[in-house]
């Protein structure tokens, strides 16, 4: 299994609540991914998969070193995301 660490900060916990995610959910879907992307947008990393209790989100991230996640948002991806 993968181990990173996640760059946290008061503002991106509040904006991923926003979304209905936690952090640890967040987490656990980088390192279990079932899918990874990049954003046609923005170029960043997306991984996409279930939370430890079943619920599909997509994570969207950006490396800040080789061992340093910055989390950026995550959602409940809709029919065609």
């Amino acid at each position: 299994m993968p181990y990173w660490f996640f760059q946290w900060n008061d503002e991106i916990i509040k904006y991923l609540a926003m979304h209905g995610v936690t952090p640890e959910e967040f987490e656990f879907v980088v390192m279990h991914p079932m899918k990874l992307e990049k954003s046609r947008t923005t170029g960043r990393d997306i991984a996409k998969g279930q939370t430890q209790q079943g619920d599909f989100i997509a994570c969207v991230y950006e490396w800040l070193d080789k061992d340093t996640i910055l989390p950026i948002t995550a959602f409940r991806p809709t029919k065609g995301d």
